[in-house]
């Protein structure tokens, strides 16, 4: 099989997994991948099938593939330098002087894959370098933006990384200097573990999503949507033929604005709300956090829908 016929394939899983979200199809893109070489993809793709309850075709054979392909990506890693991948400069521990700030990580060939991305902070003033791991080490586009986002008067840094998973989610990682060490004051597992929803479809062309942690509802008016689409959900007179179940993504954007305009800048957090399959979009769950002293605590959250037609 050519390079273009793979990426035919690898494509047409992408499509099935966003249509399904079946194990069935998270293996089949992994043995893809592997076969390509595309071998950190492949331990990407292994680690989403192996979040389902009865992953395909088994966990063990899932787990034993991964061994094999972490064998190969340890040969890969040892052919590989590290290379800065971006770089900015800010007043970091808030002494005055300009800190220099670094991705670092290792290229995959071939491909826009990082892996061992690592946080690398050079003190201006000492000239001594600090290496910061991040839990989530390995996607695509990292990037840094420094800004205040703690009222301390230093630059914090917001490190965001692209998984490349069907629901376009991200890693995101802010730092600051807290009391004389460089903490970590947000993350996007933590997030996900906290921010939880329900979706459900309701008569009458509506969805509900009740957001459990915040305790907010919000109903989504649906008659955007087109007549065929509603139709294979709804009868004539707008009652649900049977339950349907959405859900929220995790976290898909992670924005710094400073609302206030007073230099300190508040986190924007966009997660993308899915009706009947992962590509059928219901709009997106924007929560504002603000930094309390403690941590990032929620200031406002909302709902913003897709318009239609007029």
């Amino acid at each position: 099989m050519d390079t273009y016929d793979i990426r035919k394939v690898i494509q047409y899983y992408y499509t099935k997994i966003q249509e399904t979200n079946h194990p069935y199809y998270w293996y089949c893109l992994a043995e893809t991948q592997s076969r390509a070489g595309l071998t950190s993809e492949a331990m990407q793709t292994i680690d989403n099938a192996l979040s389902f309850p009865n992953p395909y075709p088994s966990r063990q054979e899932l787990q034993d593939m991964q061994l094999n392909l972490q064998t190969v990506l340890t040969r890969e890693m040892n052919s590989n330098r590290t290379v800065i991948v971006t770089s900015k400069q800010g007043d970091i521990d808030g002494d005055g002087i300009k800190d220099n700030v670094f991705l670092t990580a290792n290229k995959t060939p071939d491909s826009p894959f990082w892996r061992d991305i690592t946080l690398v902070i050079q003190n201006g003033r000492t000239h001594q370098y600090q290496q910061v791991p991040m839990k989530n080490n390995a996607g695509y586009n990292p990037t840094i933006f420094l800004g205040d986002f703690t009222g301390n008067k230093g630059d914090d840094i917001l490190v965001v990384i692209d998984t490349g998973g069907s629901g376009g989610s991200i890693y995101a990682y802010v730092f600051a200097y807290l009391n004389g060490q460089l903490m970590t004051i947000f993350n996007s597992d933590t997030f996900n573990e906290t921010y939880k929803y329900d979706v459900n479809y309701e008569n009458h062309y509506k969805a509900k999503v009740n957001s459990t942690y915040l305790k907010e509802r919000y109903i989504l008016d649906l008659t955007y949507k087109d007549k065929d689409y509603l139709a294979e959900i709804y009868n004539k007179d707008g009652v649900l033929k049977a339950p349907i179940e959405g859900w929220v993504n995790p976290l898909s954007g992670l924005y710094p604005v400073d609302y206030n305009r007073d230099g300190i800048y508040e986190l924007e957090a966009y997660q993308r709300i899915a009706g009947r399959y992962n590509a059928d979009s219901l709009g997106f769950v924007q929560t504002v956090l603000k930094w309390n002293g403690l941590a990032f605590a929620p200031d406002r959250q909302n709902v913003a829908i897709f318009g239609g037609e007029i």
